[in-house]
């Protein structure tokens, strides 16, 4: 469904038409775009606060830099839906996340103005100065490049990597701190304590004032504006060092902290920071969900919402006469706390995703036993490890595809010494409409070459439980269970624990005509074809193979031996995944059966619906039933 843009919204197909407007103006285009969003994303759902957030930070930045010649890159891109209305894609912009639409995040093939590819957090502040070093490099001295990231993502080490190699370059590089004391839930940390610090600083502000209003008359001072700059630069050094801004120490000039809700003066900032040299950090003080009252009172529900009145705020929700299962995540979170009330060793850790991943159950039921430790997966892991060295058995729950920028501390933290930490992947597979960026697709393969690691994934909701059971009755060493977005398939999931036996799979069906190995969920879409197998009288075996490493070689040696073709099924990559394990063991076993892989082709897949999705990569359930036809 489109929505009617405002006024003078209709008029801004490109960041030239927003320069033709006065200042004055730039008041109502925030009104009708901060709308515009609203109207949207009430019928297509989206990242939604993060974007009303910082409505009147990206006005005033398309009408102060020279887009796109000058570069933006938007950390995370949660927050771009306003710079993509103002960069062209107003009108289609109602396909956001839709398959063969528009992307939810920027994505360099799509605009550009999308400077950079962003999904995953903190990777702004290193890109920019790429950036701004290839620029200087070239001699484009009038190109100027904007990082603009969140204070959550501010938390990673990779932002402060690029900080500190940034402080050294010298390079023409404005870094924008979206100060909203949130990511999607509420920010933890030393850091947000010390940005709370600064903004509230009497003192520091006072004389921040005082040198603001002194730049905003600088161009009077003519020839000598640089050795000015320097003088008061080096003169408020000092000072300001003594209020311990951290910016300052790594050779950023530090700026505000300023009100990013008044898109005049912001534009009036952000232009005279432009004649201003070297690494500059802007500190900004927005409100996530700014403009929708409901957003803003309940900021971490509607950092992502589905279908709602966009004027009461009442969510839409489809109406069900059958009972449903629930999301793979809150069987995870419930779960936990009924392991970890028998289990005293048991800890849960997540990087900033307590509510996504459902250990905010724990948080709340066992608050000193469940750590959020920030949007940082790499400490997420290693402080896991740490924890496993005094007998403690950490659950880490981290996205599947937020655990590859981890995989050195797995390898070498964790694997290596072979300590009892338990990897809770969630989202593995297609996630669907959030795209190539947040595809869980690699795990199963990236994960299964590590040594002593166990690598696992639960068909339905039960055999997730019993895994988790599993694998907190310890001695195991490193233990990895992946499961998917979304819900399962079981409406009544809470089964008695029961161990497996690590390395066994199971039988779901005898056949003798061909045989289906299904590792995770993707099993389920094999349960549903059978139906169709029944009715033509084919007969399929089907096992679910529970365990990607070690692989269950009874199974192997019985299937390879009565079966001359094989299916092999996974909601992951097929290169180097659980079928290339396959026929790794038939190759070693001599065995001559024809094995035909089916899961995720070695490219990267865009957004839609994981309906969609599955079509596409060929293993839904009429894909599977198209193969075992044509196999027959």
């Amino acid at each position: 469904m489109k929505a009617i843009p405002g006024k003078l919204l209709k008029e801004i197909n490109s960041p030239a038409d927003l320069k033709k407007l006065s200042e004055e103006q730039l008041i109502d285009v925030s009104k009708e775009l901060r709308q515009f969003i609203i109207d949207i994303v009430s019928n297509n759902p989206g990242h939604f606060g993060a974007s009303l957030g910082v409505v009147e930070l990206t006005v005033a930045l398309h009408y102060a830099y020279n887009t796109p010649y000058d570069q933006l890159i938007w950390d995370v891109g949660h927050q771009a839906y306003g710079h993509k209305i103002l960069t062209g894609r107003r009108d289609i912009f109602h396909t956001n996340r839709t398959y063969k639409g528009v992307s939810g995040f920027p994505l360099r093939s799509e605009s550009p103005y999308d400077a950079f590819g962003v999904g995953h957090s903190s990777t702004s502040i290193s890109a920019a100065l790429g950036m701004a070093v290839a620029a200087k490099l070239k001699n484009e001295n009038q190109r100027k490049v904007v990082a603009i990231i969140g204070d959550g993502s501010m938390t990673a080490g990779m932002a402060f990597e690029g900080l500190n190699n940034a402080g050294i370059q010298n390079s023409d590089i404005l870094v924008i701190l979206n100060d909203n004391n949130m990511a999607i839930d509420p920010n933890v940390g030393a850091l947000n304590e010390y940005l709370l610090d600064i903004t509230t600083s009497k003192s520091y502000n006072k004389l921040k004032d005082e040198v603001w209003n002194f730049l905003g008359k600088i161009k009077k001072f003519g020839p000598n504006t640089q050795a000015l700059i320097s003088k008061i630069d080096n003169g408020i050094k000092s000072i300001i060092l003594k209020e311990s801004n951290m910016f300052e120490s790594l050779n950023f000039r530090y700026f505000g902290p300023v009100d990013g809700h008044d898109v005049i003066y912001l534009s009036k900032i952000l232009k005279d920071l432009q004649s201003i040299p070297g690494p500059k950090l802007l500190h900004v003080k927005t409100q996530k969900g700014k403009g929708f009252r409901p957003a803003e009172l309940n900021q971490t529900a509607w950092h992502a919402a589905g279908p709602f009145d966009k004027h009461t705020g009442k969510k839409i929700e489809k109406i069900s006469l059958e009972p449903e299962a629930p999301k793979f995540q809150d069987v995870f979170g419930h779960t936990l706390v009924e392991l970890a009330e028998k289990n005293d060793k048991i800890l849960g850790i997540t990087p900033a995703m307590p509510s996504g991943s459902s250990l905010n159950i724990m948080m709340e039921k066992m608050p000193t036993r469940a750590f959020d430790v920030g949007i940082a997966e790499q400490h997420a892991v290693t402080f896991s490890a740490g924890l496993a060295t005094h007998g403690f058995i950490p659950f880490c729950n981290i996205y599947s595809s937020f655990m590859q920028r981890a995989y050195d501390q797995v390898i070498h933290d964790v694997a290596l010494q072979n300590l009892d930490v338990v990897f809770c992947l969630d989202r593995g597979g297609f996630v669907g409409d959030d795209g190539a960026t947040h595809h869980g697709f690699f795990d199963l393969a990236y994960m299964r070459i590590v040594p002593n690691l166990i690598v696992s994934a639960p068909m339905d909701e039960e055999e997730l439980r019993n895994l988790m059971f599993t694998a907190q009755l310890g001695g195991k060493g490193p233990f990895s269970i992946r499961y998917p977005r979304g819900k399962g398939v079981m409406p009544e999931w809470r089964t008695e624990f029961k161990e497996i036996v690590i390395g066994q799979g199971r039988k779901i069906k005898d056949g003798n005509q061909l045989a289906i190995l299904s590792i995770g969920t993707a099993g389920n879409m094999v349960v549903k074809a059978q139906e169709y197998f029944e009715q033509q009288g084919i007969s399929v075996a089907h096992y679910d193979m529970r365990f990607v490493k070690p692989l269950d070689t009874a199974i192997l040696k019985s299937v390879f031996e009565n079966f001359q073709t094989i299916i092999t099924i996974e909601d992951g990559v097929i290169s180097g995944g659980f079928g290339s394990a396959v026929l790794e063991y038939a190759a070693e076993h001599s065995h001559n059966a024809k094995v035909v892989r089916l899961g995720i082709p070695d490219k990267f897949m865009e957004h839609g619906t994981q309906n969609q999705l599955y079509k596409d990569a060929g293993y839904d359930v009429e894909g599977i039933i198209n193969t075992v036809t044509k196999l027959l």
